[in-house]
């Protein structure tokens, strides 16, 4: 079953990033069905947070899905490179939202393979926020602000994961955010070879 859009428009993004441990990511992308269980993530607040792109009110053409009431896709190209995937939590004019960093693919496995150009499974498949997009057909902008109530992308809900298999550690790649670069805002399953790599 999708996951609500009550879960996703709770006030405690970093709670809710937690909470999507475990969870599956779904993606029905020109036909091919591809899903895998997400391993880690990373909280963003829209307020008091300079790792955040909408923090304290900012707002463009790049962050407005940000505002929107939680439940749907923020994708945007980092380095002109990636497209990176995130889902957008709390409510509405409020600007917080999880990247999603890696899974560990169940689904439409062989699809995944060819889309990343690759002949085996290997953890660098989907462990990473931008290989992760590139295997599950998320690699442009048209999925920018998709709802998660979609049959294009979607996340179901599994039994919510125990706190003693979940890690913490500071955010990667967010060093200009100053002090707020040390925020212990992200989250990974403990023992779980499908995560990105510092």
């Amino acid at each position: 079953m999708k996951l609500s859009p009550s879960f996703y428009q709770g006030r405690d993004v970093v709670q809710i990033a937690k909470s999507l441990l475990g969870k599956e990511l779904h993606t029905n992308i020109a036909g091919l069905h591809t899903s895998g269980i997400i391993t880690e993530v990373e909280a963003y607040a829209g307020r008091d947070d300079k790792a955040c792109h909408a923090n304290n009110g900012l707002r463009s053409k790049r962050t407005e899905v940000m505002y929107h009431a939680g439940g749907v896709s923020y994708v945007y190209l980092c380095y002109g490179i990636h497209h990176l995937f995130n889902v957008v939590t709390n409510v509405n004019g409020k600007a917080d939202a999880i990247l999603v960093r890696a899974i560990e693919p169940i689904l439409g496995i062989e699809h995944m393979l060819e889309r990343r150009n690759q002949s085996s499974i290997k953890t660098n498949l989907t462990s990473g926020p931008g290989t992760l997009t590139k295997a599950l057909g998320i690699s442009t902008k048209q999925h920018y602000g998709i709802s998660l109530q979609s049959e294009e992308i979607w996340i179901e809900d599994v039994p919510k994961l125990a706190d003693k298999y979940i890690v913490t550690s500071k955010r990667i790649g967010v060093d200009y955010a100053e002090e707020d670069a040390l925020k212990p805002w992200r989250f990974y399953i403990k023992d779980n070879p499908w995560i990105s790599k510092k």
